[in-house]
């Protein structure tokens, strides 16, 4: 894991932090816990989930989240082709810097790109979002106390605010939010998505594969440790037993 992502992993987790404090001061309900076929320590990612999951994020997210630490590249880690990579990519247009006279200039996305940003600067972000700040997901299923289960809550949190609430403007009514009140509006609903393996799509349904691609995304090598750790016990248990019967022997002269 390079600098760059523990540097973001550290800030977002003192953040997510300051958020569980804030959630205690508000009485804010804890997430109930939500069945991930990558629990555990011999869980896997579904791909087909994390595959839907990233066409969630496609179709909804991506105009107002960014994923900077990833590449269109990294989505042959869910099961994507060459093929299907390249036309992701190149459904969208990335900045290729300054023309002969000053003007920016965009061109189709490669696989070695990362994944567009929907706004150019912070500032831009702001403008456009009544001054709220969309944060980056690529780390946000680690960043936050229960991650998974924090997300999938807030996603699905969203409701009518009880009798006598007054909500800020520009404002909605989220049960797992602190504060309760939530800049980004509710962005799921049943059917929104066309999936193209005919799974049907419902607010849980694409909040559960929305997350599970976000947790692939944070640990996209998680499988591969996870299959490498018995090995690993194993080979420690094996040199364990190899160094106490060298021991017995080196000593058994010993009186």
């Amino acid at each position: 894991m390079d600098i760059k992502r523990l540097a973001l992993i550290g800030a977002l987790a003192i953040c997510g932090l300051c958020t569980s404090a804030l959630a205690q001061d508000n009485d804010t309900p804890i997430p109930p816990s939500h069945s991930w076929s990558f629990s555990g320590p011999f869980g896997r990612f579904d791909l087909a989930a994390a595959r839907r999951g990233f066409q969630v994020y496609k179709e909804g997210c991506s105009n107002c989240h960014s994923m900077n630490l990833l590449h269109y590249r990294d989505l042959s880690g869910i099961g994507l082709s060459e093929d299907q990579i390249r036309t992701i990519a190149a459904s969208v247009s990335v900045p290729a810097g300054l023309d002969d006279q000053g003007n920016m200039v965009s061109r189709p996305a490669l696989p070695a790109d990362q994944f567009r940003a929907p706004f150019l600067t912070e500032h831009a972000a702001r403008a456009a979002l009544n001054g709220a700040l969309p944060t980056d997901l690529s780390l946000a299923a680690v960043a936050y106390p229960n991650g998974p289960n924090y997300l999938y809550a807030l996603l699905t949190g969203y409701g009518e605010p009880p009798a006598g609430t007054k909500l800020a403007e520009g404002t909605s009514y989220n049960k797992y939010f602190p504060g309760h009140q939530i800049a980004m509006p509710q962005v799921l609903s049943d059917g929104q998505i066309t999936y193209s393996d005919g799974t049907v799509s419902t607010v849980a349904q694409n909040a559960h594969d929305l997350v599970t691609f976000l947790a692939w995304a944070a640990n996209p090598e998680m499988d591969q440790r996870k299959r490498l750790g018995p090995w690993v016990v194993l080979y420690f248990v094996l040199m364990a037993g190899a160094t106490y019967l060298l021991k017995r022997k080196i000593w058994s002269s010993v009186p």
